[in-house]
């Protein structure tokens, strides 16, 4: 079979498509990427006319080549049938002279669970070729942890195991991940923030022992995050599809090119709109929205990423990320495809805590990039404004992207609302003004002025136990590693 996925770090390190799906993660620590994916040109009339399980199974046949299309209609069919509240998935809508695309009609309410359902299929179709069982490892800002947990509950042969900041998620995001039942889960709150547990996470898959360890047990460790190219690819089928509803709805005309603004923290979420445009949607520009923690953007505003600075916890804190690992990905496209280039960028990254890619290179991705970031008072202010005038209600996160997006001058504009407000209840009826005492009631409040009801998935957790407790620090997430594994056996 065709090894047709290789290392950002070094090109001579190759997979298969099933192969980079369960590895995760490079061994070199580089991320897999498909080299000829500028070549991979899909049929856009094609697209228009079919609908959101056709377009998937389509889509992901032209980037996961040995998975075949009756296996890749089945994934498509276990992932998204009867499982979004959602008939179209992720829906489109105009929100004043902003489209909004909502991704947070899967079971846990957050746009991670459009990869998240389908990541667990085409991880275990790949297992099925291999006598191997799967230990997954993932770091979490707050959403991707729930979403893996739910698409991984009791799969066979696969372990997850979640790591999140402890004290640092929302409320309900801890409830979410706290309740979640399942014989193969494993939650640990870390002391620290998201980029100290990510980065343990990727040091757990370069650890000679752990790995030695897991290859007499015969396990594969392996991710659940963006990094993993499984979790990416998904995420392509939705810009193709906002494509579609703006043809459709007869705002554009099949061709014709539409910008987009991403609320961005690892990078992911925009980093597969740029794999969509390079298999031909027609895209004007990415806008990269970031909260106080605005690495990104002091990146394309200089060429400079620099993570050495203070740590701010939002009220969007999915995004309070200082290390945005995608972007190693868009740097190896833009760069020429120079892996070894980005293999000293990111050693300096390791070493240094930044990098330069220099004035020609900035300006290469500010043809297609630029960025803003929105603190809180303004993402408050903006859920306010946005409910005063369209009687919707917006996330934190959300409105992050949709202020930056506003600021732009072009239209049609498309912003990607990743989470449901239910999710940050009290924060988002605080930049209301409304009083609340603790979640439950504030999820009450909030359903007499948010146009959707309360997802059941989230009204169903203040009856559920809270089952994991355990507080750990960074340096304890190896054990917490090995004693996985042994639970897996």
């Amino acid at each position: 079979m065709e090894k047709n996925y290789v290392s950002t770090r070094n090109d001579q390190i190759q997979a298969t498509a099933k192969q980079a799906v369960l590895k995760g993660i490079a061994p070199d620590g580089g991320l897999f990427v498909r080299p000829d994916l500028d070549q991979v040109h899909l049929d856009l009339d094609r697209i228009i006319n079919q609908d959101y399980m056709e377009n998937a199974v389509y889509i992901l046949s032209g980037l996961l080549g040995d998975y075949t299309e009756e296996e890749l209609k089945e994934c498509v069919k276990n992932a998204y049938e009867n499982s979004f509240a959602a008939e179209e998935i992720t829906p489109l809508k105009k929100v004043g002279d902003v489209y909004v695309l909502e991704l947070f009609h899967g079971p846990t309410s957050a746009f991670k669970d459009v990869a998240l359902t389908l990541l667990p299929q085409l991880m275990s179709t790949a297992l099925k070729a291999t006598d191997q069982k799967a230990l997954i490892m993932t770091a979490t800002s707050g959403d991707t942890g729930k979403a893996a947990m739910s698409g991984f509950q009791d799969v066979d042969r696969i372990g997850i195991e979640v790591f999140y900041p402890h004290n640092k998620v929302s409320q309900m995001q801890y409830r979410q991940m706290a309740t979640q039942e399942g014989n193969n889960v494993k939650v640990f709150a870390v002391e620290g923030n998201f980029d100290d547990a990510q980065t343990k996470v990727k040091q757990l898959f370069m650890d000679e022992e752990l790995n030695k360890k897991a290859a007499e047990k015969n396990i594969m460790l392996t991710s659940a995050n963006s990094i993993n190219i499984g979790r990416l690819v998904p995420q392509v089928v939705y810009y193709f599809e906002a494509y579609k509803d703006l043809v459709k709805e007869g705002a554009i005309k099949a061709g014709e090119h539409v910008s987009f603004c991403v609320p961005t923290g690892n990078f992911g979420d925009v980093l597969a709109g740029y794999c969509a445009y390079m298999m031909g949607l027609p895209v004007h520009k990415f806008y990269v929205a970031s909260n106080s923690n605005k690495v990104l953007t002091d990146f394309l505003n200089t060429g400079i990423y620099d993570k050495n600075r203070d740590f701010v916890q939002t009220i969007s804190p999915s995004m309070d990320i200082l290390v945005s690992s995608n972007l190693e990905r868009l740097l190896y496209y833009m760069s020429g495809k120079d892996s070894e280039q980005v293999a000293e960028w990111m050693n300096d990254l390791n070493t240094k805590g930044r990098y330069d890619i220099g004035p020609d290179l900035l300006a290469k991705i500010r043809e297609l990039f630029d960025g803003d970031f929105v603190t809180d008072l303004e993402t408050k202010e903006t859920i306010k404004d946005v409910y005063e005038q369209t009687k919707i209600v917006l996330d934190p996160h959300t409105a992050i992207g949709y202020r930056v997006a506003k600021e732009q001058t072009e239209r049609p504009i498309v912003t990607l609302a990743t989470a449901s407000p239910y999710k940050f209840s009290i924060d988002v009826l605080d930049a209301l003004g409304i009083d609340s005492k603790d979640e439950w009631d504030a999820l009450n409040k909030l359903e007499a002025v948010c146009q959707d009801p309360v997802p059941a998935g989230l009204a169903a957790l203040e009856q559920k136990e809270i089952v994991h407790k355990e507080v750990i620090s960074v340096d304890q997430m190896l054990d917490a590693a090995v004693q996985g594994m042994e639970e897996l056996v």
